[in-house]
């Protein structure tokens, strides 16, 4: 079974976190038992979103096994995020041995922070490209970009196609394409 952890921070963005966990646990209404998804955070308080909604981790950063896959998400809080040390420290010691450590929007600058964006390519929010290139990253204006074992999504939204991609890499384009067309999501997985 593949482990997945989706790293929650005060004020992250809703979607930024949704649209993978959504994505990658239907993965299971179609192949059961392929793959676990957690909330993970560093207490096992809830965490309000930037929109409101309330949050309870599954799991915290202490007691978190070793990841297959990391997503971490942004929104306006990772602002305060990318300058948390328990944060950064999770993100680096967990993409040591996970196959993919990825991120949604500005999430991508947690894993900036964390050293593991310098000299790869990634995306971001559009509005925040710029940013990111101050980080020595090769930045790409695309909804998806994997470099390594790296992969990054632009804004939003794009976390479901991170999804997707990340399904097609773990269990091929044809279970990607069957859960993109069971949540009725218009896509052509193999353009991803």
């Amino acid at each position: 079974m593949v482990t997945v952890g989706i790293l929650l921070f005060p004020q992250v963005e809703e979607l930024d976190f949704a649209g993978p966990f959504e994505i990658l646990s239907y993965c299971n209404k179609i192949k059961p038992d392929s793959i676990k998804v957690m909330l993970v955070a560093e207490t096992a308080e809830p965490i309000e979103a930037f929109n409101g909604l309330k949050v309870f981790p599954h799991i915290t950063l202490a007691n978190c096994p070793q990841l297959d896959i990391i997503v971490v998400p942004g929104g306006k809080g990772r602002l305060d995020a990318m300058k948390n040390p328990a944060l950064i420290e999770f993100i680096t010691k967990q993409s040591q041995l996970a196959k993919f450590t990825t991120s949604v929007c500005t999430g991508a600058f947690l894993l900036a922070e964390a050293g593991l964006l310098t000299g790869k390519q990634a995306t971001t929010y559009h509005t925040a490209l710029a940013e990111l290139a101050a980080y020595s990253v090769n930045v790409l204006s695309q909804k998806v970009v994997h470099d390594g074992r790296i992969i990054s999504s632009a804004g939003v939204s794009s976390g479901i196609e991170l999804g997707l991609y990340v399904l097609k890499l773990l269990f091929g384009a044809a279970l990607s394409q069957e859960v993109a067309d069971k949540i009725e999501y218009g896509i052509d997985v193999t353009r991803l």
